[in-house]
């Protein structure tokens, strides 16, 4: 008898189908972690459904969902780049009432879109009126919702009323017949768009109005380069860098103009390693550097590190002093021991299996090797028959190191890290037990938001194209020649608060690359561990569209082309099939354990591919 379905996975999947119904986009990705809500490299993310899936932030998770699929399909990235104004605060209203614009289309045709909408929004305002910070709403947030009012009939949410109601003479009288306009451009964003500038310039808000550009008649193709340049994965950035927002911003806008005013920073984003001045450096030009059009094949070839003077490869231990190390690793054990037990009996069936293959790999009636004591009977009744020898062949696992590379990113925090630890963990000490060499890394950053990299961007005068701007770190956890009983505290590493930030996917499967490289074993399996795709704000912000995303698609095609490497991928919520070949994606970490042992029984069981080519050492 199946299973019955846990009531989050199928609310999951119900937003995941309400989306791509209102995205129009079939093949949306929907993607649930802990990552800013919003649209990047062309998955929508989304958070974690809350345990009580009848309470308000679930239906504001809703609202969420309806913002992302709705900016999808009714917002052209390339004319809004090209209508926006570059006065920043006229940049915000502008965005504000454009993401007013898209919500509308879609709350005057569906009443369930309405009220999912005015949920999202009246608690994001709640948030933002809440923060010591702030006591009244700006003015860009008053004007988005006067004309939401204006679009839709609705009212603004109770907890905004005080608000607008101070600002909304001020607006009507300067801008009230400009603003009776949109309504009949709402489906044609470039009118739109005119018809807003017009209005910021009427409430003194936007000095460059009358420079708008026409772009009714153009379809956008010829600023192909400039939508590439500014693409909507970097909105995170605009948080800390709104002087170089020529970037489209997130599709969950609003979420970010509340985590822009009232925290600075997403839940989590806050770290020793932040570096304010950089961030206040980062936002005092305003000037966007000049990037030039590339072809998409020129930009994979193009990836370039801007420097690796503050990058580290670090062994867990030199992160945490011995106590704290295993303090965490007990914490480790004690939250996790029902999920230590069930992947524990899926790793004894694994070792079984691998040790059935051991007794079965004898090779008898050889003139020389183990004398073969079953067969001396032969001598007795035969005294002329020659002596008989037995040898152990060799098996597929026999001479095989394993690699599991686990993302340490932010969006793992939690039990998804927890998970993959106790599974490393467990993995680990059954395939020693077989003889089996096996390499535990992650990979993550030093800082959010670029760190020292940038840093030294920024002082360099921001040259256009930089490549990588972060400061990368990879760990070893357990490297491949080191006991399980000496490892196992470092896992525990992986439970320290602040640890966990950005993902580079690519470099840190070249750097797992070169260490299965440098390793005397015939056989390599490196096994990779992630819940989502490239993220780095800074790089990302500064480089072209899906700049990391090319980068990694780069690396894995190499390995896979070699041969040299058996790769496979495990996506955590997460299609990791549309970079790998061989991945498979689950929707639950919990199933993570049997997943991973399972699809590493199943390299065992069958002889490994003879390589295409050499291996080669070097990145």
């Amino acid at each position: 008898m199946a299973a019955l379905e846990h009531p989050a996975e199928s609310f999951k999947r119900a937003l995941a189908h309400a989306a791509r119904a209102l995205a129009e986009q079939a093949e949306l990705e929907v993607a649930f972690s802990g990552e800013r809500p919003g649209v990047r490299d062309g998955i929508a993310y989304l958070p974690q459904p809350p345990r009580d899936l009848s309470s308000p932030e679930a239906q504001g998770l809703r609202g969420q969902a309806d913002q992302l699929a709705l900016r999808l399909a009714h917002h052209d990235p390339a004319i809004f780049n090209r209508s926006r104004p570059t006065d920043p605060t006229a940049q915000r209203a502008f965005e504000a009432v454009e993401t007013a614009r898209i919500e509308a289309i879609g709350a005057r045709v569906l009443g369930g879109v309405r009220a999912n909408l005015a949920i999202a929004l009246s608690q994001r305002l709640s948030r933002l009126l809440t923060t010591p910070a702030v006591s009244q709403l700006p003015m860009d947030e008053v004007l988005a919702l006067v004309v939401r009012e204006r679009l839709t009939g609705e009212a603004p949410p109770p907890v905004a009323a005080a608000s607008v109601e101070a600002l909304r003479g001020e607006i009507e009288a300067k801008a009230g017949p400009t603003l009776d306009q949109l309504d009949a451009a709402i489906e044609d964003q470039a009118a739109f768009a005119r018809v807003l500038r017009q209005a910021l310039r009427d409430l003194d808000l936007d000095p460059s109005a009358d420079d708008i550009e026409d772009t009714s008649d153009q379809d956008g193709d010829e600023d192909q380069g400039d939508d590439a340049s500014a693409p909507e994965d970097s909105a995170d950035d605009d948080s800390s860098d709104p002087g170089e927002g020529q970037s489209e911003p997130d599709a969950g806008a609003p979420e970010g103009r509340d985590t822009d005013r009232a925290e600075g920073a997403t839940e989590g984003q806050v770290d020793a390693d932040a570096n304010p001045q950089e961030e206040a450096e980062g936002t005092s030009d305003g000037e966007v550097p000049n990037r030039p059009e590339l072809s998409d094949e020129g930009r994979a070839r193009a990836y370039r590190i801007f420097t690796t003077r503050f990058d580290e490869v670090v062994d867990a231990d030199e992160l945490c002093d011995p106590t704290e190390l295993g303090r965490l690793r007990a914490l480790l054990d004690q939250q996790l021991a029902n999920l230590s037990n069930v992947v524990a009996r899926l790793a004894n069936k694994l070792q079984r299996r691998l040790m059935a293959q051991q007794n079965r790999s004898w090779m008898f009636d050889l003139e020389e090797g183990v004398l073969d004591t079953a067969r001396l009977t032969r001598i007795i009744t035969d005294p002329t028959a020659p002596l008989s020898f037995k040898a152990e062949s060799d098996m597929p696992f026999r001479d095989t190191v394993v690699t599991l590379l686990l993302d340490n990113s932010g969006s793992m925090r939690g039990r998804p890290i927890m998970v993959a630890a106790v599974c490393a963990d467990i993995l680990a000490r059954t395939l020693e037990r077989c003889g089996v060499k096996v390499e535990i890394l992650g990979f993550t950053t030093r800082a959010w938001k670029g760190g020292q990299s940038r840093q030294t961007w920024v002082e360099a005068g921001k040259p256009a194209m930089p490549g990588r701007l972060n400061d990368i770190r990879h760990i070893i956890y357990k490297s491949a020649d080191a006991p399980w009983r000496r490892a196992k505290k470092n896992l525990g590493l992986m439970m320290r608060e602040g640890l966990l930030k950005e993902n580079i996917d690519g470099e840190a499967l070249q750097w797992a690359r070169q260490r299965l490289a440098a390793r005397p074993e015939e056989r390599r399996i490196l096994m990779v561990i992630s819940d989502g795709a490239p993220v780095d704000d800074s790089t990302q912000s500064a480089n072209a569209a899906l700049y990391l995303d090319k980068h990694l698609r780069q690396v894995i095609a190499e390995i896979e082309g070699e041969g040299a490497i058996e790769l496979l991928a495990i996506g955590i919520g997460h299609d990791v099939t549309r970079w790998y070949k061989r991945a498979v994606t689950i929707v639950d970490v919990e199933q993570l354990g049997g997943v991973m042992i399972e699809k590493l029984a199943e390299l065992f069981d069958r002889e490994p591919a003879a390589p295409r080519r050499r291996l080669r050492r070097a990145a």
